[in-house]
C-alpha cells in the first residue's frame, strides 16, 4: 500500500510540492504518494483527522492555515510554536507534531552565499507570516542585529516584541530603512510586492544600498523581481525564493523520512516548473 503524504490549503492549484515531492519518491524508489487537497478554513479540522484516519506519514500546511492547524495537532515543535505558525506535520504512530520549515528552509539557502551570519547586520522588509519565520530563525543565529521595516510600523514592533531571543532590533518605516540601507550586509524581502500582477514594483528604494550586501527576495515567481533586478544593477548579490522554497521542502521531507533528499534535483524540477534553466 502507497504512504500517503499530502499538502493542505485553499488555494492549492499552484503548489509545486507534489511534483517536487513525487519525484523524489520516484528517485528513491519509495512506494508514496503527494496529493495536494483544497481545504476550506471551516473544514481544516475534519481534514487533519481525515489524514490522521488515513495514516498519512506526514503532510504540509500553506496558506491560510498555518497557523490555524495549531489547535489540532498533538504537539508543536518549540521554534514552530514560538514563530505561531506551522508549515510540515508528521504522524508519529498516531500523534501529529507540527514543525515550521520556512525560517531554516531560508537560513540553509543562504549558505552558498553567507559563511558567518553572527556577523551580519540584517534588515528585514515585511512583518507578515513569512518574514516572523525568518526572523526568528536568525535571531537564534545571534547575528549583530536585525532590523524590520514595513509599512505598518506598530506590526514590526510587534514581533520584535513576541520574539523568544535575545537580539538587536529596530522597527522602521519604509523611509527609514532606505536611509539607513548602506548599514545592512543582508536585506530580505519578504513580502508579495513585486508579485504578478504589480511585477514592477519594489518596497523600499536602494538608491543608498551597500553594494557588497546580499539581497534576497523570498518570491520565486518571477524568478527576478523588480527589487532583484535594481539591486543587481547596483552591483549587489542577489538571490530568488528558489532556495528558501526548496530547502523548506527538503527539510520536511528529511522530517518525514530521516533522509535530507537531493537539493540540485530538487532545484532543477522547480525551475523546470517555473519555465526557466
Amino acid at each position: 500500500m502507497k504512504k500517503l503524504f499530502a499538502v493542505l490549503g485553499n488555494p492549492i492549484g499552484h503548489s509545486m510540492s507534489p511534483v517536487m515531492h513525487n519525484d523524489l519518491f520516484s528517485l528513491y524508489n519509495m512506494n508514496a504518494v503527494y496529493l495536494p487537497f483544497q481545504v476550506k478554513e471551516e473544514e481544516l479540522k475534519e481534514a487533519v483527522n481525515g489524514l490522521r484516519a488515513l495514516g498519512a506519514v506526514g503532510f504540509n500546511v500553506t496558506v491560510p492555515h498555518k497557523s490555524t492547524i495549531m489547535p489540532f495537532l498533538d504537539e508543536i515543535d518549540e521554534l514552530a510554536a514560538s514563530i505561531g505558525a506551522v508549515n510540515t506535520v508528521v504522524n508519529q504512530n498516531g500523534k501529529l507534531i507540527g514543525y515550521n520549515t520556512d525560517g531554516l528552509g531560508f537560513l540553509k539557502g543562504l549558505d552558498e552565499y553567507v559563511t558567518k551570519i553572527e556577523d551580519h547586520k540584517i534588515l528585514v522588509i515585511g512583518a507578515g507570516g513569512a518574514a516572523r519565520a525568518i526572523y526568528f530563525t536568525l535571531a537564534k543565529e545571534n547575528p549583530v542585529q536585525i532590523d524590520i521595516a514595513n509599512r505598518t510600523v506598530e506590526k514590526a514592533v510587534e514581533l520584535i516584541t513576541e520574539c523568544p531571543y535575545s537580539i538587536t532590533s529596530r522597527a522602521l518605516t519604509l523611509e527609514e530603512a532606505g536611509n539607513y540601507l548602506g548599514e545592512y550586509d543582508l536585506i530580505i524581502q519578504t513580502t508579495m510586492i513585486g508579485m504578478e500582477p504589480n511585477t514592477e514594483e519594489q518596497p523600499i528604494s536602494l538608491e543608498n544600498i551597500n553594494k557588497q550586501a546580499l539581497v534576497c527576495d523570498i518570491i520565486y515567481n518571477p524568478l527576478e523581481t523588480s527589487i532583484l533586478r535594481d539591486a543587481k544593477e547596483r552591483g549587489a548579490a542577489v538571490q530568488n525564493g528558489i532556495n528558501m522554497f526548496v530547502y523548506q521542502g527538503a527539510l520536511a521531507f528529511e522530517i518525514w523520512t530521516g533522509r535530507l533528499p537531493d537539493i540540485q534535483r530538487m532545484k532543477e524540477n522547480v525551475l523546470r516548473q517555473l519555465g526557466g534553466k
